[in-house]
């Protein structure tokens, strides 16, 4: 759920209400491909419910994805086609985002734009510290206080408006 509490702690509550409004709420089965490696993928998704496999090209599981992780933000941000595949693994349920409308928002709503982008960097900040880490580039220090799994002591004040937000999405959608 990090991801969610990265993104979510940044946006203001009408930031939530937007995402609620502008996005699908989409049902998916066991065994969907909802994004294939290497083929351009024209939405965001938060997961609201459920459980998926992000999978290299030749099926190698990379990590499992649960409820309030979001998926797409790196072709987003950089507009390559997707590194891996993802695969539904348990029904679940996703708010799904056209990038075409998020990036018309962005565009238009400079304060919306600066919390997005704020929000995807310190997602990815974390996320790069934490692939350094599980590759031994670490320093030594790092190596004897391990930290991987912790929170950005900025991101933890937001932790609970973060999970808040969550919350009042989930309410929104989940009716």
């Amino acid at each position: 759920m990090r991801k969610v509490l990265y993104i979510l702690g940044q946006l203001a509550d009408s930031d939530i209400d937007w995402l609620a409004k502008v996005g699908q709420k989409v049902s998916l089965k066991p065994d969907y491909h909802l994004i294939k490696y290497g083929e351009t993928h024209p939405m965001l998704y938060i997961v609201l419910d459920g459980e998926l496999s992000v999978q290299t090209n030749t099926h190698f599981e990379l990590a499992k994805i649960y409820a309030g992780e979001v998926l797409g933000e790196m072709s987003f941000v950089d507009a390559r086609p997707p590194s891996a595949n993802v695969i539904v693994t348990r029904d679940s349920v996703l708010l799904e985002i056209s990038k075409e409308i998020l990036s018309e928002k962005l565009e238009n709503d400079s304060a919306f734009g600066s919390r997005f982008y704020k929000a995807i960097s310190i997602f990815l900040s974390q996320r790069m510290r934490k692939t350094i880490g599980r590759m031994g580039y670490e320093s030594a220090n790092d190596k004897e206080e391990d930290t991987s799994d912790e929170l950005d002591v900025n991101a933890l004040d937001n932790v609970s408006i973060a999970g808040a937000r969550f919350d009042r999405l989930l309410k929104i959608l989940m009716v």
